[in-house]
């Protein structure tokens, strides 16, 4: 199929972009790699009234270390991110969770704003946000406002951006060096839409104590935290029994998705599975 009829606009700047949001009143949708939006279209799942493409915006596809900080530009390409030294050293947990996504084309013209404002459940990069504790900025009429990970995924395919704002940036912390991480994904095939993946990020605090953050992609409705599987592991250890006991509280937090891909029991049953793996994974890094 061939998509509606739209209107194709590409800005140079960020305020010609907003300006021609504004213009079309919600009816007009940004394009940055395209990689969902151009299929949506065609099946015409969506018709917007006109495209902005942002793809000629200058500004928007930087990796910077800022003191504790990266800041990395929202059109910075997936496959920019898996090859940046910057990101491999400060941020392996992104590094490890670009590498699931889809193929190589699919990674080379993807971006993480994209990823990240298209909020789809199975998507790798609002699972390490989530992870990481992230935060984004977004702009709009009334200039920049940051939003937390955990208040910007609302619902699939839905996010707190409001319909006349761009997102410009993604700020994570960096990783602390003696931090070990993994990702542990369950698909059908490698590079399908993930059926569940869970993230790890385990740091020694001395003392043979931990800090652990686990979350979850791909299970539920949007990318979740599994807090309390996470005291777990931060009060017991990793031994197999506190692993098998992080793992069941994992299952039990989660609100997992039913479709044609797996059922929920499934994915409550991965979610413990690939909390336990990825753990211990991350542990044996740490």
């Amino acid at each position: 199929m061939k998509p509606a009829k739209f209107d194709y606009h590409a800005p140079a700047s960020i305020d010609e972009a907003l300006a021609l949001l504004q213009r079309y009143g919600g009816e007009a949708r940004l394009l940055a790699g395209g990689q969902s939006l151009v299929p949506m279209m065609n099946f015409r799942l969506v018709a917007p009234a006109a495209l902005i493409d942002l793809n000629r915006v200058a500004g928007l596809d930087h990796i910077v270390a800022d003191g504790a900080t990266v800041r990395i530009g929202a059109m910075t390409r997936q496959r920019t991110i898996e090859f940046s030294p910057l990101i491999a050293a400060r941020l392996p947990l992104l590094r490890q969770a670009v590498r699931w996504i889809g193929h190589l084309p699919t990674r080379s013209r993807g971006t993480i704003g994209g990823s990240i404002a298209h909020a789809d459940p199975a998507a790798e990069i609002p699972m390490v946000l989530r992870a990481l504790d992230g935060e984004v900025v977004a702009r709009g009429p009334s200039g920049e406002r940051r939003i937390a990970a955990a208040d910007l995924f609302l619902s699939p395919l839905t996010t707190a951006l409001q319909p006349d704002e761009i997102l410009t940036e993604i700020r994570l912390p960096a990783m602390p060096e003696n931090a070990g991480c993994a990702v542990e994904q369950f698909a059908r095939r490698h590079g399908d839409f993930a059926i569940a993946t869970v993230a790890a990020v385990v740091v020694q605090t001395g003392g043979g104590r931990h800090t652990v953050r686990l979350a979850t992609g791909g299970v539920g409705p949007v990318a979740s935290r599994l807090d309390a599987a996470e005291t777990i592991l931060e009060q017991e250890g990793f031994g197999r029994a506190a692993l098998a006991a992080a793992g069941d509280k994992a299952a039990e937090l989660v609100d997992p998705l039913s479709d044609r891909n797996a059922s929920a029991g499934y994915r409550r049953h991965l979610t413990a599975v690939l909390t336990r793996r990825a753990a211990a994974a991350a542990r044996a890094l740490a």
